[in-house]
């Protein structure tokens, strides 16, 4: 049995593999986020950093927008953390940022433990 999007999430799970094996963990999320744009660009890998989304509430958009931080083959919404650990409160908001997106598939990569963690969310 596959898994949704198994090449894609192969390859972004590797790449964030790479940047945590270079750079090791206990850094600020930001250099991670830059590795990573480094990795997505060298291997050819579709990406958006930062990308707004607009909520649209029964014909009217509201001024609040959220950021990904990435989408990643235009559909993949990947949130890159530097935690203790992944909580509840990280689960939920990637989830909420894949309900608005109609996003399949949300990761959850957490850079500050001495392995990568990271957590596979399906809709």
């Amino acid at each position: 049995m596959q898994l949704y999007k198994q090449e894609e999430y192969y390859k972004i799970i590797g790449l964030c593999m790479e940047v945590h094996r270079v750079l090791g963990g206990g850094l600020l999320e930001a250099v991670y986020k830059e590795a990573l744009e480094i990795e997505f660009k060298s291997h050819d890998i579709p990406y958006e950093r930062e990308k707004e989304f607009i909520i649209d509430y029964k014909e009217h958009q509201l001024s609040k927008r959220f950021y990904a931080d990435f989408v990643v083959y235009d559909t993949i919404i990947l949130e890159v953390k530097a935690i203790k650990i992944i909580v509840d409160d990280n689960i939920a908001q990637t989830l909420n940022y894949m309900s608005i997106t109609k996003s399949g598939l949300g990761i959850i990569a957490n850079f500050s433990l001495k392995s990568l963690q990271q957590k596979r969310l399906v809709l």
